[in-house]
This record gives structure tokens, sequence and C-alpha cells, in this order.
């Protein structure tokens, strides 16, 4: 099957390392798709709750995935969030085609994008930590008990359902939070005169032309892969989201490399990758 050639691609909150990250859907997807920078805005490790008890071979082959499309020529910007702020102090490293940053701007044909995960309008966050971790094993709790609510959905011929999303749907606190957001990423891009603004962390994926007395910008988000299965893509001058349940990306699932490895030969070819010998 041929891939798709995009100008950027944007990816965002996948939790590798938690019960809910959709690893195997993302492969499917990166597989699919041959973009010349890949972005990724922040939680794509879940460091927070990093356990050796649970790192699935399917999480340890995204990386490997993106380790390899650098390789082969990808711009890849991991920036950091809040579930991987860890690598916040090696903000500014560059290895090969990886660059690690805590924000980016682009030109993107002549318009200013800026990117940055999102967590920094978080109070809970950045004013509480010990209870933002408490809702992150909370909300992981809940996206495992979901995993076993749809196999039985599967199972009697349902369609999925996401409890964390209704919540969040029902929740006018989280609504307002999400609004409050979205309106501050927009007028802050506004204020500094980008002409786009692209973030993450609310796993909410968004679209939005925003307007003010002080000028104007496209707000985005990302989405998840956890929950929403989406991502951005830039080509042709446009911004769109990318769903992965409404693609058919059954050709492109695993890469036979991918398959034949074991986990240790992915631990090795990653150190490999990520260390290159001395000139």
């Amino acid at each position: 099957m041929k891939k798709r050639k995009i100008e950027v691609a944007v990816i965002s909150d996948v939790h590798l390392g938690t019960f809910g990250s959709h690893a195997d859907e993302l492969i499917a997807y990166l597989n699919s798709i041959q973009p010349k920078k890949l972005i990724l805005n922040g939680d794509i490790i879940d460091i927070g709750q990093f356990s050796k008890r649970y790192f699935p071979t399917s999480h340890l082959k995204v990386l490997k995935k993106i380790i390899g499309m650098a390789a082969n020529g990808v711009e890849v910007y991991y920036i950091t969030g809040n579930h991987d702020e860890m690598l916040r102090k090696f903000a500014g490293t560059t290895i090969g085609n990886i660059h690690i940053v805590n924000k980016l701007v682009l030109d993107l044909d002549g318009r200013k994008t800026w990117f940055f995960h999102g967590d920094i309008f978080d109070h809970s966050i950045q004013k509480a930590k010990w209870l933002a971790k408490l809702g992150a094993y909370g909300y992981d709790t809940l996206i495992l008990m979901n995993s076993g609510i749809n196999w039985l959905n599967i199972k009697l011929g349902r369609e999925k359902s996401s409890i964390s999303k209704k919540i969040k749907n029902n929740v006018k606190g989280a609504l307002k939070f999400i609004s409050d957001f979205e309106r501050t990423a927009a007028e802050l891009a506004i204020e500094n005169e980008y002409d786009n603004v692209v973030c993450g962390h609310i796993h909410q994926p968004k679209k939005e032309y925003v307007e003010n007395k002080n000028g104007k910008c496209t707000y985005l988000n990302s989405g998840d892969w956890v929950e929403n299965l989406t991502s951005l893509e830039y080509n042709f001058k446009r911004w769109k989201i990318y769903h992965y349940n409404h693609d058919k990306l059954s050709p492109f699932f695993a890469d036979e490399d991918l398959k034949k490895m074991n986990l240790q030969e992915l631990i090795s070819s990653i150190a490999k990758k990520s260390n290159p010998p001395a000139a």
C-alpha cells in the first residue's frame, strides 16, 4: 500500500506505559504516512506512571517506529508534556533528526505556527502536583475499566463506549476548563502574533478559528491516542484532523521487521540508533 505524503503530522497524549494507550493503532497510522516533519506534542511516554511490569512490546514498537522514521529522514520534534516532564532537562538536545524541545515555532507557508503541550495552563499540575498525579491514576483506572466494558460490548455485538469521555462531556467544571484552556491558548497566540496555535493535553481534538479585538488565529488540538485516536495533519497549506476510527488501515497494521523482532532486539535497536558511535 502506498503511504500518504504529508508536510507535518502532529500526535500527542499517547501515554505509552498505560493500559489505555492504543499503541498498535498508532503504529498502523505511522506506517500509513510519510511526513516531512513529525511533531510529538507531549505525553508520548507516561513516565510518571512508568512501570517495568507494564510496558508491553507494542508500546516499545512505537518508539522503535518513531526512531526509524527519524533515521529515514523525517524531522522529529519531541515537545515535552506534564507526563514526560522529566525530559525537560534535555530540552535543546538533538540526536540525529530527533529534537527535544519545550515549545516550537514553525513557519508554514508564511504562517507562524506555535506548538506546545498546554499543561502550563493547568493549575492543578502547576500548583499541586500530588493532586494531578492522583487524578492521573484515577483516569488510568477508568481507562482500564473501560477496556473491560468494551471487551464485553464487543462480545455482545454492541458498539464501544468511553466512560471517561462521557464524564468529561457531562461535568460542567470539565467543560469550563476545556473552554478556558482553548480560549487562553488562542488569546496568547493572537497576542504574540502567531497565525496558528497547536496544543495537546486536554485530549479534545479540535480546529477552530478564533478572532478578538486584537487579531485572529486558528486554534488546533491533536486530541489523543487513548480515547479519540486522532492526529493533526498539515498539507497543501491547510490543517485537518485525522480520525483513525474513520479510516481503514489494516494493510498498515504492522511492519514485517517489527513483527519479527523480540523485546531484547527492539531495545538494542533503539539504543543503537539513540547512541551513534563517536566519530
